[in-house]
C-alpha cells in the first residue's frame, strides 16, 4: 500500500513538477560558453588586426580600422558570460536572467550586423587596394587605380615610405578582416538562435506541453 502511494507520488512528481536537480544542471549544458569564447576570441583578433592596419598609416579612415567592431564584438561576449554566471532558473522565473538573455540576444543581432558591415567594408578594400598602382613621393605613398589617366583619382597614405605595404601589407589585413568578421557574423548567429530556441520554442513547448498534460487529467 505504502509502495503504491509512493510510486503515485512518484508519478506526479515527474509529470507535474520539474526534477529536483533542475537548478543544479551543468551550466555548460544550459549555456554555450563556447559561443560567448569565440566571440570574445575572435572581437580581439579583430581588433589587433584594425591597430596593426593603424599603424600601417594614420590617413586610414575608421571603416578600414574597425577597431570600433571588435570592441563591440568583446562586450557581447561579456554579456554572454554573464549570462553564464547567472543563477539558473526554470521557466524564466529570475527577471535577471529573463534581462540578461535579452540584452545577449539584442547584442548578438546587432553584432551580426556590425560583424556582415565590417566585412563589406574590408572585401570593397581589398578589392580596392589590390588593383592599386603606386608610387612613393617624400614619405608618403600615392596610388591611383588608373595610372594612366591624369585625372584618375589619388589616393595618399601618409608616412609610407614603402608602398608594399599598401599593396601587399594592407591587402593581407583586409583579408584577414572579411574572414574575421564573417567568421564572427556566423557565432553571432548562431548565439542569437540559441537564444530564441531556449526562449521561445523550448519554454512554449514545454507549457503547451504541460497544459495538454493536465488536460489529460481532467
Amino acid at each position: 500500500m505504502g509502495q503504491g502511494q509512493k510510486g503515485k507520488d512518484g508519478g506526479k512528481r515527474r509529470e507535474g513538477s520539474p526534477a529536483p536537480d533542475d537548478g543544479h544542471k551543468c551550466r555548460v549544458c544550459r549555456f554555450p560558453l563556447l559561443v560567448a569564447l569565440l566571440q570574445l576570441l575572435l572581437g580581439v583578433a579583430v581588433t589587433v588586426v584594425a591597430f596593426l592596419t593603424l599603424a600601417i598609416s594614420p590617413s586610414l579612415l575608421a571603416r578600414e580600422t574597425p577597431h570600433w567592431a571588435g570592441i563591440i564584438l568583446c562586450l557581447v561576449s561579456i554579456v554572454g558570460f554573464i549570462l553564464y554566471c547567472v543563477t539558473y532558473h526554470p521557466d524564466e522565473r529570475s527577471s535577471v536572467q529573463f534581462i540578461v538573455k535579452l540584452l545577449y540576444f539584442a547584442l548578438c543581432a546587432i553584432g551580426l550586423v556590425v560583424s556582415v558591415l565590417v566585412a563589406s567594408f574590408a572585401g570593397y578594400h581589398h578589392a580596392q587596394t589590390s588593383s592599386f598602382s603606386c608610387l612613393p613621393a617624400a614619405e608618403d605613398c600615392l596610388c591611383t587605380l588608373e595610372p594612366h589617366d591624369p585625372i584618375a583619382r589619388t589616393f595618399t597614405y601618409e608616412g609610407v615610405a614603402d608602398c608594399q605595404e599598401v599593396t601587399e601589407t594592407l591587402t593581407l589585413y583586409h583579408l584577414l578582416q572579411i574572414v574575421l568578421n564573417l567568421v564572427q557574423a556566423l557565432v553571432c548567429a548562431v548565439g542569437a538562435f540559441l537564444m530564441w530556441k531556449h526562449r521561445y520554442q523550448v519554454f512554449f513547448a514545454g507549457l503547451q506541453i504541460a497544459n495538454f498534460r493536465q488536460w489529460r487529467k481532467v
